[in-house]
């Protein structure tokens, strides 16, 4: 099973690798708040057609270097 996610680029300074902040909401298990949770994921754009603040969709993939395990999809 393949995960993909969508989320904001915050950084394209690196050659063909690009960084992907995702949101996700998730209930807190004790005082039932929602929280707000944020991760980011170095994701390979071959090109660096994507530019900082666009949204993208990413899909997971075999590791592509040591912190990239992560490709774009759309831009």
């Amino acid at each position: 099973m393949t995960k993909i996610f969508s989320g904001t680029v915050v950084s394209n300074k690196m050659k063909d690798t690009i960084v992907v902040s995702v949101e996700r909401y998730e209930k807190h298990p004790r005082y039932a708040k929602f929280i707000k949770r944020r991760k980011k994921f170095k994701v390979h754009d071959l090109g660096n057609t994507a530019k900082i603040g666009d949204t993208v969709q990413i899909v997971e993939t075999r590791p592509i270097s040591k912190d990239k395990n992560f490709k774009l999809i759309t831009s």
